[in-house]
């Protein structure tokens, strides 16, 4: 397989079109990661209350005119985000090839990428109220009065630990190394490059688990208000006794990712 550019040929030139939108939706995706742990930092140092995930983040960006402005093209980079991770559903990943498994990780990606895509451009049209937290601890209470609810929540949970867990292994054996085209950068580029994405890839895994385990609780105690994803778990972390620190190290993990996520932009065989 020949790599030019940056940009792997084969299967996946039928959908090059796609590059830019590839680009772009991982630089959104980067930028909202970098909110989410700047956002963290000042949760934890108690300077703010805002919400720690994505909706949180881009309503704090739609506060002011810079930020709405660049609402809109973070909303439009994550819509193109899904569109080529549905593109990998079709055509296979670069650094993968045509595996099933990956095929249905990308399309669960541009599920979950579309879905708060359209939430972007709600906020940015002034429609998007109310939280993250509680849209899904109202969604996991909806589900759980129905018959086999509370074990469908927990299914759910399960699946983001192992996500998460997945994540973990990911960063700290480099997996996320095929998917990059660094021939062309200095070693010490490339190290910077390896450290931040290990940093922030075993960061965002560890969070992800840990959200996964309150739904499971959540569904165990059938109390949906501990199904309070991104921000439950990071907030979690800031209540145990070694809160403040704790909650320090997760949002600079997730700055870290933030950070390679302008390098994977850059670099990514898409």
């Amino acid at each position: 397989m020949t790599v030019t550019h940056g940009l792997t040929r084969g299967p996946a030139a039928k959908r090059e079109f796609l590059n830019p939108a590839a680009r772009l939706g991982l630089m959104a995706r980067a930028f909202m990661y970098l909110l989410i742990g700047a956002l963290s930092l000042m949760v934890g140092t108690g300077h703010s209350t805002a919400e720690t995930d994505q909706w949180g983040a881009m309503q704090q960006l739609n506060r002011v005119a810079v930020g709405h402005l660049l609402l809109w093209v973070v909303a439009a980079g994550l819509a193109g985000y899904a569109l080529w991770r549905f593109s990998e559903t079709v055509f296979g990943a670069a650094g993968d090839g045509k595996k099933v498994a990956t095929r249905l990780k990308s399309f669960a990606r541009g599920c979950i990428y579309g879905v708060i895509s359209v939430g972007a451009f709600q906020i940015a049209l002034g429609a998007g109220t109310g939280s993250q937290a509680s849209r899904q601890e109202g969604l996991s209470a909806k589900v759980m009065h129905h018959a086999g609810g509370r074990l469908a929540v927990g299914a759910v949970g399960l699946i983001v630990v192992v996500v998460g867990l997945t994540l973990v292994y990911e960063g700290l054996t480099l997996k996320f190394d095929k998917y990059l085209d660094l021939s062309a950068v200095p070693s010490a580029g490339r190290r910077i490059v390896e450290s931040l994405g290990v940093i922030g890839t075993v960061a965002r895994g560890t969070v992800f688990g840990l959200a996964g385990v309150f739904v499971i609780e959540a569904a165990w105690d059938y109390q949906p208000k501990k199904a309070a994803g991104l921000d439950g778990a990071l907030r979690a972390l800031r209540d145990t006794t070694a809160g403040p620190w704790l909650l320090g190290l997760a949002a600079c993990g997730l700055v870290a990712f933030g950070l390679y996520g302008f390098a994977e932009a850059r670099w990514r065989r898409t």
